[in-house]
């Protein structure tokens, strides 16, 4: 660089959600002007700080820290470029909101202020496959860690630190490792360790930002756990609607094995623990752990009669730990810093933060970080700014297609396990959807059955064929609006075909898509009496 050469340090995201609103024609343009300027640019792609109405946000590195500015089109570059230069150069000033795109310091927004970013602590800060950044910023110290203790100890830290799976049935982490590392392999056999990364649910995306955002988090998660429970293998189940996520991860297990903290000799310690992805065939009920298992298997996804568990008779036949993206990443920090560490977050059995996805009709949609115990109303107004289209939120869906619908009356619940399983709700996975007051939530329900039919594997009839028969229901219910007592006997068919549905299914597809219609009759009951030949105002059909 001659004397004379400014240099600067910018951040464009490489996530999904910022390449679909044009993150890449952006970076080129930003290096264009760079060229052009004779300005040393050094552009790293970085993952996404879950700010999505800001999408693509560009960060300049200056003396105070990253200065955000979004949503940067490839049009605002010219306009933008010298509070770039600006607030870039050495000596700036305290950063100035006066460009209309500038946010002030990225770490100070409030947005993310107010969030307790535990896993998500690097994702958005470092280059997603930089082994430099992540060593940097915290990365490996959980894996040393667990390599100078006995697996038995391993457990019991994750025990002692409360996980629960994230991936929606919030079962106890170390409960199942525990069972894993206590089973015995049939002769030649080995031990697997499985990450579930077949992120379905509508309105989830945290799984998929991890994957691109903080792979080597992942990488590591998985590791601790095979040297916890003796697991000489492992994979990645990948839906297939993220090629990028793909894309990174096995440049990562490439650059993390090639470094050797994968592979024959994980992190120094002589123990073997072979890594690889697999890409699922677009297959929601695949999201279920065991037909999960008959899909990488070469099978096709349905899902297995329990017993056996997974944990004992897992992939071909072997123990297998299963456990959802969040919950393997949650697992360094646990023992880097210590069980109590992370169980402080949190309340009652819900401990440690949760990474909630706002999407739907609401203003600010993107990732919020908040150990267990806020509120819906907080994640709607706090965070999410309302609705996007200005008028009142009627209802809010949590936990997925299967998940209840919340009415306002419930929105001060503490956001826990216990808490939303007593107001007949779940957490799920962490998604959050947003309707306003135009939604007919007659509509909704019908889709949750005609959803459930089409993902059905169809192993079971109270799945495969309730589901249809649900749809059919709801139709005539719509249809009888002007005929109230027909109408009731429909609705009361329709409550008993739920309870078959929840109460003989094999496996969660049937078994919830009742929480959806029984919400939606519960606390919407008016919308019922629409008339179906009206394809009324903000149908789902």
């Amino acid at each position: 660089m001659s004397p004379s050469m400014t240099s600067m340090t910018l951040y464009v995201p490489c996530d999904s959600a910022a390449l679909a609103v044009g993150a890449d024609a952006v970076a080129q343009a930003l290096q264009a002007r760079a060229q052009a300027d004779r300005v040393d640019l050094h552009l790293i792609r970085n993952g996404s700080r879950g700010l999505f109405w800001l999408e693509p946000l560009v960060e300049v590195v200056g003396p105070h820290g990253r200065v955000a500015f979004g949503p940067v089109a490839p049009e605002d570059v010219a306009d933008l470029w010298p509070a770039l230069l600006a607030e870039g150069a050495e000596g700036a000033a305290n950063p100035s909101v006066a460009h209309p795109l500038c946010h002030g310091v990225t770490a100070a927004m409030p947005y993310l202020a107010r969030q307790e970013r535990l896993t998500f602590a690097r994702i958005g800060v470092t280059d997603p496959l930089s082994l430099e950044d992540y060593a940097a910023h915290g990365g490996w110290v959980g894996l040393k860690a667990a390599v100078t203790q006995a697996p038995e100890a391993i457990v019991q830290a994750v025990l002692d630190a409360g996980l629960r799976g994230r991936g929606g049935a919030a079962f106890p982490a170390g409960i199942k490792w525990k069972t894993v590392a206590a089973a015995s392999c049939t002769p030649g056999g080995v031990k697997y360790v499985v990450c579930n990364a077949d992120e379905g649910d509508s309105g989830t995306f945290a799984d998929r930002m991890v994957m691109e955002g903080d792979p080597y988090m992942l990488i590591e998660g998985m590791a601790i756990a095979a040297l916890a429970v003796g697991a000489e293998r492992g994979y990645i189940y990948v839906r297939s609607e993220y090629p990028h996520a793909v894309a990174t991860l096995n440049e990562a297990l490439r650059r993390a094995q090639a470094a050797g903290w994968i592979g024959a000799d994980v992190a120094g310690s002589g123990r073997r623990f072979e890594l690889a992805v697999r890409m699922g065939a677009g297959s929601y009920v695949c999201g279920e752990e065991t037909a999960m298992l008959e899909s990488l298997e070469g099978k096709r996804g349905v899902v297995r009669a329990k017993p056996p568990l997974p944990a004992i008779h897992g992939l071909f036949g072997q123990p297998t730990v299963i456990n959802n993206v969040l919950t393997l990443a949650a697992v360094p920090l646990i023992l880097a810093r210590g069980a109590a560490f992370y169980r402080d977050f949190g309340m009652g059995r819900s401990r440690g933060t949760l990474p909630f996805q706002l999407a739907g009709n609401i203003r600010h949609g993107g990732l919020v970080e908040k150990a267990f115990g806020l509120s819906l109303r907080e994640l709607l107004f706090d965070f999410g700014g309302g609705s996007a289209t200005g008028r009142p939120i009627k209802a809010v869906q949590v936990g997925g297609p299967l998940g209840a619908y919340v009415p306002a009356e419930q929105w001060d619940v503490p956001l826990d396990y216990e808490a939303y399983t007593a107001i007949g709700a779940v957490l799920g996975h962490g998604g959050v959807v947003v309707h306003d007051d135009s939604m007919d939530m007659a509509a909704l329900a019908r889709y949750a059955m005609a959803f459930c039919a089409v993902e059905s594997c169809g192993k079971c009839t109270p799945c495969r064929i309730g589901s249809t028969r649900g749809v059919e229901v709801i139709d005539r219910i719509r249809l009888l609006r002007d005929r109230p007592a027909e109408r009731d006997a429909q609705v009361e068919l329709l409550r008993d075909l739920c309870d078959t549905m929840l109460h003989g299914s094999l496996c969660a597809m049937g078994g919830m898509t009742p929480y959806p219609v029984l919400s939606a009759l519960n606390h919407y009951p008016a919308d019922f009496a629409a008339d179906l030949g009206q394809n009324p105002k903000g149908s789902a059909t």
